[in-house]
């Protein structure tokens, strides 16, 4: 896949270990990452995985603060 924050299933198998698209998906599913299947297996992004480990992007308007205000 072209997008650099989209993870194939080849990238999922090396980070799993994990063989067959199946066992990628289930390991991920448990672990609460959204999965997609594709032609060529499951994939998933790289914001999706944060996502599931608690960690959220950043707000728009994030940068509108100065933190010396605080």
């Amino acid at each position: 896949m072209g997008s650099p924050n989209v993870l194939s299933c080849e990238d999922l198998r090396a980070i799993t270990g994990y063989q067959r698209p199946a066992d990628i998906e289930r390991c991920l599913v448990e672990q609460g990452v959204k999965v997609f299947r594709g032609r060529l297996g499951p994939w998933t992004t790289i914001d999706l995985v944060n996502q599931a480990g608690g960690l959220t992007p950043h707000a728009q308007n994030d940068d509108s603060y100065d933190p010396r205000i605080l």
